[in-house]
């Protein structure tokens, strides 16, 4: 990924984390579960699964 890349994707962490209350390592160590409980690879493949879900 390109630096500005990265930047977004901790922004995204970053929102997520205050929008919740939580702190970040929280956020990912919910999203490192979740991924492994859906046996995601990947957040993409966790986006997906959400999509299909009707969760978003």
């Amino acid at each position: 990924m390109s630096d500005r890349e990265v930047e977004v994707v901790q922004a995204v962490g970053r929102e997520i984390a205050a929008d919740l209350f939580i702190s970040l390592s929280t956020v990912k160590g919910h999203t490192a579960g979740i991924q492994t409980k859906l046996g995601a690879r990947n957040r993409t493949e966790l986006a997906v699964w959400a999509w299909q879900s009707g969760l978003l």
